[in-house]
Formats: structure tokens, C-alpha cells, sequence
């Protein structure tokens, strides 16, 4: 895969926002792959694949809005790395935002461990993640994220540090799961290939709108070089002579850079 650069602009910052612009981000890889039975790219996977296209050829999309239980998770992640770092003895630092030189992927991680691990939080806000991911052990809503860390930094392992603050004094407080690279080694050329895949359908929406600007300026050119037809003429009133005068509207033509 491409080589990444890390970008170390606060989390929310819109310096951060930019360096995500545009790309498939880890915490949506799950979504990329998502796909019908028939194989297919399901509807969500579609629609994040167009939003991704449209940041890309220069638009914006929707603002997602931030929920008390993401503000919450933000908030809880310095005192879960606290709880990670006393329990394995392990010293972490921040890396921020990791982008590809190619431009199409990159992902937000939360630490790094030495030369090989990466750190990634998750704050069991919700009752039904506690039970699921927690007590049952099933990790498929993050493990997508996870092997992208893995695919992407060329690091060895992960630590899935599953956070429960209220629980904290029972013996819940947090629950670490490695995931190591030599034991998923199928699964991350698996997510390689499907995000291969997805990247392919963004470029595909990016150049049916490159295509469709181009050809609209084409018609909005013929249409500003046009002498406007007569059910477009109006008449004015000469104040000064009470004279009833003819006047064209002119159509008004913006280019537009992309």
C-alpha cells in the first residue's frame, strides 16, 4: 500500500477536518464493505462512496452531527489511555491523523506503542456495545478499523482497549483485546482487496461529475453566447421622457473552477 504521513492536528480541528477531505477513513471501512448478498455494494456503502467522490471533486457534504455519546467517548479516551498504560506498563504517544501519498485513505489513530503497536479506544457508552462487544467478545463492529491500522502503518498489533468508565470499580473498567497481524493475515489482504474495490467506484463517481461540470459549462457557454428569445424581453420605462423602452435579460454564466 502507499506510504502514509501523519498529521498531528488536534481531533475536530479544521485543520484535521482537511486532512480527511475526500478520503476513505478507517472508521467507515466497515461501511465501504458492506455489500448485499448478491455482492453488491449495499445502499449505505453507495452513499458513502458518492459523499466520499463529492468532498473529492471539490464539494461538501453533510455535517455529522456530533451526538453526546461521541463528545462523551472524546472525553473519556485520556482516562482510558491512563487505565491502558498502568495495567500493561506500556507508554503510548499520539500520532494523529495517518493519509496516504496516493490520496485515497487514512485513519485516526488514538496512540502508538514503540515501533509495532497501535492503541485504539472505544468507550462502551450504550448498553447493547457493552453486552456485545464486552461480555459476548465480539468484535466485528471495530475489527475492520483495526486491520486497516494494520494494512495501512505496517505495524505488528493492535490493542483494543474497550473502555466502561461506570463500571470501572467492578472490575469492567476496561478489557483489552490483541489483534495481532500474524494470526489475520487472510483477513487484511481480504479488507486490501475490497478497498481496492471501493477506492475504484469513488473514482468512478468523481469522474461522472468531473464529466457532468464539463459538460454543463459547455451548455451554459452556448446558452450566454445566445440572443435571448423574445419571451425574455421586457420593457422599462424612460423616466425622464416617459418613452416605454425594450430590454434584453442577459443570462447570467459563472464559471466554475475544478
Amino acid at each position: 500500500m502507499s506510504r502514509v504521513t501523519f498529521d498531528t492536528a488536534p481531533q475536530g480541528s479544521d485543520e484535521w477536518l482537511a486532512s480527511r477531505r475526500g478520503r476513505i477513513t478507517g472508521s467507515m471501512f466497515k461501511v465501504a464493505r458492506d455489500k448485499l448478498k448478491s455482492g453488491k455494494l449495499s445502499g449505505r456503502a453507495i452513499l458513502y462512496a458518492r459523499n466520499v467522490a463529492r468532498e473529492r471533486f471539490g464539494g461538501k457534504c453533510e455535517t455529522v452531527f456530533v451526538t453526546k455519546s461521541m463528545n462523551f467517548g472524546s472525553e473519556q479516551e485520556p482516562l482510558a489511555i491512563s487505565a491502558y498504560e498502568s495495567v500493561t506498563g506500556s507508554l503510548t504517544r499520539e500520532a494523529g491523523f495517518a493519509a496516504t501519498d496516493c490520496g485515497m485513505f487514512g485513519v485516526s489513530v488514538d496512540r502508538l506503542v514503540g515501533g509495532d503497536g497501535v492503541v485504539e479506544v472505544k468507550t462502551m457508552v450504550g448498553s447493547d456495545n457493552l453486552f456485545t462487544t464486552v461480555v459476548e467478545e465480539d468484535l466485528g463492529e471495530y475489527m475492520d478499523q483495526c486491520l486497516g491500522y494494520l494494512l495501512f502503518l505496517d505495524r505488528q498489533w493492535v490493542d483494543l482497549a474497550l473502555w466502561t468508565p461506570d463500571l470501572e470499580g467492578k472490575g469492567l473498567g476496561i478489557a483489552i483485546h490483541r489483534i495481532e497481524r500474524a494470526d489475520h493475515l487472510e483477513a487484511i489482504a481480504a479488507l486490501d482487496k475490497d478497498l481496492r474495490e471501493f477506492a475504484a467506484v469513488v473514482l468512478r463517481f468523481e469522474s461522472d461529475l468531473r464529466n457532468k461540470a464539463l459538460t454543463n459549462i459547455e451548455v451554459l457557454n452556448q446558452l450566454g453566447e445566445m440572443e435571448a428569445p423574445a419571451a425574455q424581453r421586457a420593457e422599462t420605462i424612460d423616466m425622464s421622457t416617459g418613452e416605454i423602452l425594450p430590454v434584453t435579460l442577459q443570462l447570467a454564466v459563472e464559471e466554475i473552477d475544478f
